[in-house]
């Protein structure tokens, strides 16, 4: 169905029943990126959707019988053509971090956004989602200003004893050089989320390379 300003998003959402309010008064003041396919290693599909939406038939692989009673979800999902889905308004939490810590705080669904790049850890992402990623971003960092460089993280940031997306296939420096390109601050990092640092542009950044879509 398409979005209305119900959902707190201008385009094409898919509404997940994983989600609820936030705290009274909470400040959304984080970002972080995940990586997700279904099956493992597998692009394409609904599964991912019927993943978020509790719809996961566990007899089509044997990998969806261990993982469809989870009741997880993201805010948004960008496929590896840049495609992106909604699933929970930004004002409401999302599921997506679990057991979580970001600067001595934890719970960090309470005040972050959750967005899934479907990829693995290993495969590079492409052009088309660093992009959609950069615009997404921009979007978000204009709406909430306690969302800054340094608060855009990766699931292995907040969670480093669970988890390890989206990997270090993850290209950090193509994210911020998309990012300036979408109106973002002009700052990038080296290569990691945290270390940001000022640059001057008088031009517009180098696009990322194009990489094959994988399997």
């Amino acid at each position: 169905m398409k979005g209305d300003d119900r959902t707190g998003w201008g385009e094409e959402t898919v509404s997940s029943p994983n989600q609820d309010d936030r705290p009274w008064g909470e400040t959304i003041s984080l970002i972080v990126i995940h990586g997700i396919s279904l099956p493992p290693g597998r692009f394409g599909g609904p599964w991912i959707r019927h993943l978020f939406t509790n719809t996961l038939d566990g007899t089509v692989h044997p990998f969806f019988e261990s993982i469809r009673h989870l009741r997880v979800s993201a805010h948004a999902l960008i496929r590896r053509g840049g495609e992106v889905e909604h699933y929970v308004p930004p004002d409401r939490r999302a599921w997506h971090a679990g057991v979580s810590e970001f600067r001595g705080r934890s719970a960090c669904n309470d005040f972050s956004i959750g967005i899934e790049l479907e990829g693995t850890d290993d495969l590079p992402y492409r052009r088309e989602q660093y992009r959609s990623l950069a615009a997404l971003v921009a979007e978000l960092m204009a709406r909430y200003p306690a969302i800054t460089e340094d608060r855009i993280v990766g699931h292995s940031t907040i969670a480093p004893q669970r988890k390890t997306d989206p990997g270090p296939a993850f290209d950090w420096g193509c994210f911020y050089r998309e990012l300036a390109k979408q109106g973002g601050r002009r700052q990038t990092v080296d290569g990691e989320p945290g270390r940001v640092r000022e640059v001057s542009l008088s031009h517009d950044p180098p696009s990322c390379v194009r990489v094959s879509a994988g399997k």
